[in-house]
């Protein structure tokens, strides 16, 4: 991996570390759906959790295949940075999903402190799936190097950080 794609693998993970919420892009046959989430990332990948009777949770029964993008709500054209990927969700069990936990309640202390957390949050998260999104492909999208500039991000200079 040369310094560019380095640099660049460093810049994403940032940017992923420091947001919180994605848009989540499924699809089932015909109906297609996209749903804000809020996640968590290690590496290439993104973890959330949902409702398995959300509407993303049943097309992602039938369909793992999704798109994802993080971006702000920027008011300027060239101000716009933001990651989009495609990729394929699994549903977590064991020591996945314990895994997925910990890094989650790390980020949303909400969910890692459930004995402080309100009623409303704990009865929610007893009735959650946890999913992670593996990437294929990655980009990031910074348009403060021109409108429009996106470069694939090598999914395995993300794993190094």
């Amino acid at each position: 991996m040369n310094e560019n794609d380095r640099q660049l693998s460093a810049r994403v993970r940032h940017y992923l570390r420091a947001h919180n919420v994605a848009t989540l892009a499924t699809c089932n046959g015909d109906d297609l759906w996209a749903a804000a989430v809020f996640y968590v990332c290690e590496g290439s990948s993104l973890y959330f959790l949902s409702s398995v009777t959300s509407r993303h949770a049943l097309n992602l029964a039938a369909n793992p295949r999704v798109a994802l993008t993080v971006q702000e709500d920027y008011a300027d054209w060239l101000d716009i940075k933001g990651v989009q990927l495609e990729g394929e969700v699994i549903e977590l069990a064991g020591q996945e999903e314990d895994r997925a936990r910990k890094l989650y309640g790390e980020k949303f202390p909400v969910v890692g402190l459930l004995a402080k957390a309100p009623a409303a949050i704990v009865k929610a998260l007893a009735k959650v799936r946890w999913y992670k999104v593996v990437p294929r492909r990655l980009y990031f999208i910074d348009n403060s190097q021109g409108l429009g500039h996106r470069d694939e991000v090598d999914l395995a200079g993300l794993e190094e950080g």
